[in-house]
């Protein structure tokens, strides 16, 4: 599998608005079922990587470092479609999902738990 070199213009670039960390909310859907399955973050270098990688590449605030999704775990995002919203303040990539899911917990979605205790979004 492979993901979608995806060519920005320096208009759609400058939209995007970074916090005072110089970073950016990234939302990820699948592209068949069109779930969400996570949320990370990027600085103006990882989404200029994934860009041109075609493939998710995020700042881990944690590890102040470049990670690229699915390096270790072979969970890798591959990328087809990406948006920034009206505002410019968050990004949505729309990905195949490669593997068994997103979540580092093992479940396909990082939202799997909803407030009320019913029945998880992933059917987990």
């Amino acid at each position: 599998m492979t993901g979608v070199a995806i060519t920005a213009n320096d208009e759609a670039l400058a939209a995007v608005k970074y916090d005072a960390d110089g970073l950016v909310p990234a939302i990820v859907q699948d592209a068949s079922t069109r779930a969400v399955l996570m949320m990370a973050w990027m600085s103006a270098e990882t989404l200029a990587l994934t860009l041109a990688e075609g493939r998710t590449v995020f700042w881990s605030r944690s590890r102040s470092e470049v990670w690229r999704k699915g390096e270790t775990s072979g969970e890798r995002q591959w990328v087809r479609e990406a948006y920034y919203d009206c505002d410019g303040d968050t990004l949505l990539f729309v990905v195949d999902q490669d593997g068994d899911g997103a979540c580092h917990t093992g479940r396909y979605s990082c939202f799997f738990r909803s407030f009320d205790g019913s029945a998880t979004a992933d059917g987990g």
